[in-house]
């Protein structure tokens, strides 16, 4: 069973407000609203000697940490998140963990409470 690969997921969540500079002026992506995120983040990989992928627990620490930097903020004011879809966000948080997790494999963010959700596959 050397061959045999498992995927480990963390989630976090965050509050945050944006606009999208997209539509009519008084369309409701222009308007300054908020949205309750949710991102999860997957390691890909074989169970090292320990008997796991990667340590959760420090995923978790980083993932909460990414997400925290955003809490309760304005999205479009954080560098790289000008005009922030649901697809920078992917980005940027890959860009937050993957130096740290190599075996990144997946990072999803979703808005649930209005049922949407974009995954990035690394």
């Amino acid at each position: 069973m050397t061959d045999t690969e498992f995927e480990i997921t963390k989630a976090a969540a965050f509050d945050a407000a944006h606009f999208l500079a997209v539509g009519p002026d008084d369309g409701p992506y222009r308007r300054m609203h908020g949205h309750s995120f949710k991102v999860e983040a997957t390691l890909r990989g074989p169970a090292k000697a320990i008997g796991w992928v990667e340590d959760l627990g420090e995923l978790d620490a980083a993932l909460s940490a990414a997400a925290h930097a955003l809490d309760h903020g304005v999205l479009n004011e954080k560098p790289g998140l000008e005009n922030p879809t649901l697809e920078r966000l992917c980005l940027h948080f890959a860009g937050q963990l993957k130096e740290k997790f190599p075996s990144l494999s997946k990072i999803a963010v979703s808005r649930p409470t209005v049922g949407e959700r974009c995954e990035l596959r690394l």
